[in-house]
């Protein structure tokens, strides 16, 4: 299934996308997309029925603006370095575990939100990474399949950096992932029976019109699975909990100078095949 939230910021209600491309409002079967939800088999199951017995109004699309597919978002956790033409592109050696950091969720915002340039920067970046949304209760899993299991589904997500707040500013990484708009989510959340291969997903990325990133989740250093399963040994992962799984080759920092960092009046797009595409203008914060 592909599920998202539709309306204005703050007032999003649930809605699924039919296998015919048709906006169907889900708000008289579940209250929200959400990880109380993504836990729920049952409630799962009667969406599932609704869309199959045809009883989901249909919502008119036009001028509808499509918000996060998913609220209360717990937390989400980010793999810096995961792929190796992105390593490869930055000088950096491939870590031997991956790298953990954090970004707030109120950072999230909608795929077609204006993301802001923050007062001052100089170097923002864009990033297209696969973002994965666990289901269910993760601690100390053992197994790549066990890993899996607890994967509700994926969407695509913008890791939006500050370069030289994150690495020239000193402490961690944090200063240059939080800053606000700096993750737009969605469009959908698609469940993960409908992605038998997490592996198999290409990753693009436009500046104005120009492709920038052209990559793939094969050339990933930890896989998804690996990867649900090592931060568990370090936390617990509940449902609605996101975690970015970082990017491939094509940044703004790992080209020749001029380094072509975003600027206020840029447009970025981008794309997880299967998982939809998201728009953004950028403006001055």
């Amino acid at each position: 299934m592909k599920l998202l939230r539709v309306g204005t910021a703050g007032a999003e209600r649930p809605a699924l996308l039919d296998t015919e491309g048709t906006l169907r409002d889900l708000s008289g079967v579940v209250a929200d997309i959400d990880g109380s939800l993504l836990a729920d088999t049952a409630a799962l199951e009667r969406i599932r029925a609704a869309a199959d017995a045809g009883e989901l109004p249909a919502l008119d699309a036009a001028g509808l603006r499509i918000g996060p597919p998913l609220a209360r978002i717990g937390k989400i956790v980010c793999i810096g370095l995961n792929y190796h033409d992105h390593a490869r592109e930055t000088g950096a050696e491939p870590p031997a575990e991956p790298v953990v950091f954090f970004k707030a969720p109120d950072t999230v915002v909608g795929p077609y939100d204006t993301v802001l340039v923050p007062r001052g920067s100089t170097k923002t970046d864009w990033e297209v990474e696969l973002a994965v949304v666990i289901g269910r209760t993760a601690r100390y899993l053992e197994t790549d399949e066990e890993a899996l299991a607890h994967v509700a589904g994926y969407a695509v997500a913008h890791d939006v950096s500050e370069r030289e707040f994150q690495i020239e500013r000193g402490g961690t990484w944090d200063k240059g992932k939080n800053c606000e708009t700096f993750n737009p989510l969605g469009p959908w959340l698609v469940t993960a029976d409908e992605v038998p291969d997490p592996q198999a997903l290409s990753l693009r990325l436009w500046v104005n019109g120009e492709l920038k990133q052209d990559g793939s989740t094969a050339e990933q250093i930890f896989p998804v699975a690996e990867v649900v399963r090592y931060v568990s040994q370090f936390m617990t992962l509940y449902p609605g909990d996101v975690i970015n799984t970082g990017t491939p080759a094509g940044v703004a920092m790992g080209r020749p100078e001029p380094k072509p960092y975003l600027r206020a009046g840029d447009v970025v797009e981008l794309e997880v095949s299967g998982l939809g595409r998201q728009r953004q203008e950028l403006k001055g914060a």
